[in-house]
């Protein structure tokens, strides 16, 4: 990307294959590793300095499976998220059932059997989980983090079940960082949404909302930015900054907010201290549990964490 020679407002994007594009305006959302701030020069870190401890769920991995015999028991119902937690990791399975296949099974593996996503937090002392972990991989973690229905050991459960299909698999980590700027210009005005802007861990499901919302509000802001330069061509930014600057604030908030939820998840259940033979994760199961019954409780929970009060 080069400034324009004729019009300091343009930029020259240059692609592999010879191409050259003007652009007045440039979006990068191209993901975590976005070329497009690579390129701008706008660093991307996490907002409270680099982190050194590691976590539960630091590094995650998941799949979608089908099994063989298919898993029976109340775990398995259609629709249903449940969740296994241990000392040393947080074990989710979500049943799609079978109304999903064509979408989940693209790459020409069809299957008429239920399809099962498994997630797993894979301890630090374990060693980096491969790429794209294997069946075998995805087999020996379920065995090992994951509820007795679907486990293949015959000791654990009684109608044992094996991984038939592996549909699909990756590994993630959970950090957070958020770029310098989410506005800068290189002749055009360059803005970063997204993974380009901002990452961080999948506590609360906030990641596709809050990037879904940055391209809503910045499509406001580009329209009202092209009429006012239709007007008066030496429009200056402040339209541009103003919506950079708010969701810049808005990327702040979420991260702080999934952290939170990182750090309620991640307590363990060993005992804190001679004098208190529980640990932190009791004390937070007992209050959620407790907490839990109540309307109001539900409701500020459920308002978090649709993201609609960080608009």
């Amino acid at each position: 990307m080069n400034q324009n020679e004729n019009d300091a407002h343009i930029t020259d994007v240059s692609f592999e294959d010879g191409q050259v594009i003007r652009a007045r305006y440039i979006i990068g959302a191209d993901g975590a590793r976005s070329l497009i701030r690579t390129i701008a020069g706008i660093g991307f870190s996490d907002p409270e300095g680099p982190n050194l401890v590691s976590h539960v769920l630091s590094q995650m991995v998941a799949a979608d499976v089908t099994f063989e015999p298919e898993p029976t028991g109340p775990l398995t119902l259609e629709g249903h998220l449940n969740g296994t937690v241990s000392s040393d990791s947080f074990f989710m399975l979500i049943p799609f059932g079978n109304r999903f296949n064509a979408e989940l099974t693209q790459n020409g593996n069809t299957t008429t059997k239920s399809v099962f996503r498994v997630s797993c937090a894979i301890p630090v002392k374990n060693g980096e989980p491969p790429h794209a972990p294997p069946k075998e991989y995805i087999q020996d973690m379920i065995n090992t983090y994951g509820p007795t229905c679907i486990s293949s050991d015959s000791s654990l459960n009684q109608t044992p079940v094996k991984i038939d299909q592996l549909v699909w698999s990756t590994r993630f980590r959970t950090n957070s960082a958020i770029a310098d700027r989410t506005f800068t210009r290189l002749g055009a005005a360059i803005f970063l949404v997204g993974d380009a802007a901002h990452v961080h861990s999948p506590a609360g499901g906030q990641g596709m909302n809050l990037a879904i919302r940055d391209a809503i509000f910045l499509a406001e802001a580009v329209t009202k930015h092209i009429r006012a330069s239709a007007e008066d061509p030496n429009v200056d930014d402040t339209i541009l900054q103003e919506i950079a600057e708010a969701r810049h604030a808005r990327a702040l908030e979420t991260i702080g907010f999934t952290k939170k939820l990182l750090k309620l998840a991640s307590l363990g259940y060993d005992p804190y201290a001679w004098w208190m033979p529980f640990g932190w994760a009791s004390v937070r199961d007992l209050t959620l549990r407790i907490l839990g019954r109540f309307d109001f409780v539900q409701l500020k929970v459920a308002w978090g964490m649709s993201g609609l009060g960080r608009r």
